[in-house]
């Protein structure tokens, strides 16, 4: 971590970099590196990229997600939309063909879990007008500390979705709605 850092650290005398981020830090890691960047010449991590939505949290909740707020971390999750499953494109087992990752996305999301917080997303977007996807989105960035979700788009109406997120505001109830279906067990590890 020293050597990374005074790396760092010599880009941002130069000029090439203006301020670091981590991907894919564990708390652990995460704060040996901040605990490291005190050292006066070295920066620290300002952000940190996490794979985190609404189906994928416990990871980030339970150690992550302190330690950002403790430390003031901008958070940018990727995976934003469950490689598309939180989109409610993938409901059954034929939607395996939708895509080119269809099949992973169906075996890792659509189970009893993935279609409880399908139906929540549905339901909340019904009563806001708005897409599947754009919920998802809007519930992630009304997460204390998260600057902004990684999304992509291929289509414009899917484009379209993403940036209805930005202006979607959820109320306290559809938020708690999303966060009980979506709610993981820390004994079973989901």
């Amino acid at each position: 971590m020293e050597e990374t850092l005074e790396a760092y650290a010599q880009l941002i005398r130069q000029g090439k970099v203006r301020a670091i981020g981590a991907s894919n830090f564990t708390a652990e890691r995460l704060a040996h590196a901040l605990a490291v960047s005190r050292q006066p010449s070295w920066p620290r991590y300002e952000s940190l990229q996490p794979r985190y939505n609404l189906h994928d949290r416990k990871d980030y909740e339970t150690t992550l997600e302190p330690l950002c707020l403790q430390n003031g971390l901008g958070v940018i999750p990727y995976f934003s939309l469950a490689m598309g499953f939180l989109t409610g494109k993938y409901r059954c087992e034929a939607d395996r063909s939708r895509s080119a990752r269809g099949e992973r996305v169906v075996k890792t999301f659509l189970n009893e879990r993935g279609l409880r917080i399908l139906g929540a997303l549905d339901q909340v977007a019904g009563q806001h007008r708005s897409a599947p996807a754009a919920v998802a989105l809007a519930w992630l960035m009304a997460r204390p500390g998260i600057t902004a979700p990684i999304v992509s788009a291929t289509s414009l109406e899917q484009l379209n979705d993403v940036l209805a997120a930005a202006k979607l505001e959820l109320d306290h109830s559809s938020i708690e709605l999303l966060n009980e279906a979506s709610a993981y067990s820390v004994a079973a590890g989901a």
